[in-house]
């Protein structure tokens, strides 16, 4: 709900400030919080204004009210970054379910116990349900030892917060987790940086995995290569020089020889093969009607 009063608009929740405090004394607080002790409101403005900050009111159920000189611009950011970052921070604790049989196989309990240490590690409790089907319901003790085996075999992680129960057909167990959700964060972005710098560690103590040999003539190996190469074994960065090969002068071509080969690329014929003669196509003789 908001009020307007001199053109100047106000919150009701938020604190009263300058000439909003209605009160003949206060007492004041200095900006890095001396006490100034109990003054008149004129003498506390007075003071506000020279300083170039605001009277905010921080206790008005205290007698005299309790005011304090600050930028009020600053406090309310600072105020709304740690609202924000409170939210940010917030966790809800989510209720998994996970369902057996009372014939599980052990396969499948495997299965599920595994997706319920991952819950309760990621601080979220775990709502472990027996359907019963037919006879079973007659058999309720048997839910009850299963049950308890889940219970033991999360007990590293959890901890059983609802003792197994009847529930129609069903029978139910709550186990919640050991930590809650914002410290098994914290946690796991502990872990995550711890990796990150092993990993950044290892890449430095082994050197990107090669050898620093720019003081050297040689071409710099890798440390695979280098421990493959025999003792003694140097590497020359010059190339070598080939000597010139003799050019031999073309012999003279047979003029049968220069025919055919210009015969063969008029008719794109491959090399090695004699060029066919073509053949007369002899129609058949009109077939005579009776």
């Amino acid at each position: 709900m908001e009020y307007h009063i001199n053109h100047r608009s106000f919150n009701i929740s938020e604190p009263r400030i300058n000439e909003r405090i209605r009160v003949p004394e206060v007492r004041l607080v200095g900006p890095a919080g001396e006490q100034v002790g109990i003054v008149r409101i004129d003498d506390a403005l007075r003071l506000a204004a020279e300083s170039d900050l605001d009277l905010v009111e921080v206790a008005p159920q205290a007698k005299p009210p309790v005011c304090k000189l600050m930028d009020f611009g600053k406090y309310k950011y600072e105020a709304a970054v740690k609202a924000r970052e409170a939210r940010k921070n917030q966790t809800n604790t989510v209720l998994k379910e996970i369902r057996f049989r009372l014939k599980i196989d052990t396969h499948d309990y495997e299965t599920k116990r595994g997706h319920a240490l991952r819950f309760l590690g990621a601080g979220d409790k775990v709502k472990a349900m027996i359907q019963f089907r037919g006879r079973e319901q007659q058999r309720p003790e048997m839910g009850i030892r299963l049950l308890q085996r889940f219970a033991d075999d999360v007990a590293e992680v959890g901890v059983v917060e609802s003792s197994p129960r009847i529930d129609g057909r069903n029978m139910v167990m709550v186990v919640g987790p050991l930590k809650n959700k914002a410290e098994a964060k914290a946690e796991a972005r502990r872990a995550s940086q711890r990796a990150e710098a092993k990993a950044e560690n290892e890449a430095k103590a082994t050197g990107g995995g090669r050898i620093d040999v720019s003081g050297d003539d040689q071409a710099p190996l890798t440390q695979s290569l280098a421990d493959l190469l025999p003792e003694g074994f140097a590497i020359t960065t010059e190339p070598e020089i080939e000597a010139p090969a003799e050019v031999e002068a073309p012999a003279a071509a047979a003029p049968e020889a220069e025919a055919l080969s210009r015969k063969r690329r008029r008719r794109k014929l491959p090399a090695g093969k004699p060029p066919r003669r073509k053949l007369l196509q002899r129609k058949p003789p009109p077939r005579q009607h009776p």
